[in-house]
């Protein structure tokens, strides 16, 4: 079986490496498994192209963090064009491993879950879909929990509820006035770049995305494995 990765792709060639990086954990935590790295737009392979080379079932596994258009409406109608009968498998979401990563990567700026005086802007890209939106901005309490930080609040870097600029003026008028921002972004892109140029002019320090990492990939093993066994039990 073949679990596709499927990423949104962009022009930025950092955000298809973290794709292409996470790609190769997978192979290496499962050397049996034919792995293979597809993208929606502006970067090759296309998934189209990719589902047109395989001979024998898959699983397309979005490589997105939320349930909005291109999970919902792009992957779909690219798998109907490319008529190839495969699986498809749910986004990461708002997996527990991918909260601890984003610890990681705010730890790794300095950040000590003891500090109370600290304001943690999380920071999605923003979708057109109010529930999708809903489902993202539960990433922000998740991450407060088992953590004595003064505030965490959500803001959506793009989209029609794009707010970023408000939820840190929000946060200083309730007296936050350390803060930084974690970036709930797979790789870094265009999007992450506006919000590290906002953060640096607010001087407001900024973690990396999640990035390339085992428990990232362990995350994309999880949803493919929920519709392989589901295909081995029927």
């Amino acid at each position: 079986m073949t679990l596709v990765l499927t990423a949104h792709g962009s022009a930025d060639p950092r955000s298809a490496a973290v794709t292409h990086a996470v790609a190769g954990r997978i192979r290496r935590l499962r050397p049996w498994l034919d792995v293979r790295a597809a993208f929606l737009e502006k970067t090759g392979p296309s998934l189209g192209e990719t589902l047109r080379g395989l001979d024998g079932p898959a699983v397309v596994v979005p490589f997105l963090l939320a349930r909005a258009f291109h999970a919902r409406v792009d992957i779909p109608a690219m798998i109907a064009e490319s008529g190839a009968e495969v699986d498809r498998a749910e986004v990461l979401g708002e997996d527990p491993a991918l909260l601890t990563v984003m610890r990681l990567r705010l730890a790794e700026l300095g950040v000590s879950p003891d500090d109370d005086g600290l304001g943690v802007v999380v920071v999605a890209v923003g979708s057109s879909d109010p529930a999708a939106n809903a489902r993202t901005a539960t990433v922000a309490s998740a991450l407060q929990s088992g953590n004595r930080w003064a505030a965490t609040d959500m803001a959506f870097a793009t989209g029609p509820y794009a707010n970023l600029p408000a939820v840190v003026e929000r946060m200083r008028a309730r007296g936050v006035e350390r803060l930084v921002v974690a970036p709930w972004f797979l790789a870094h892109g265009v999007i992450t770049d506006r919000v590290a140029a906002f953060a640096g002019a607010q001087g407001i320090p900024m973690a990396q995305p999640l990035g390339s990492h085992n428990l990232v990939a362990a995350t994309v093993l999880d949803r493919f494995d929920a519709v392989a066994a589901l295909d081995l039990a029927a």
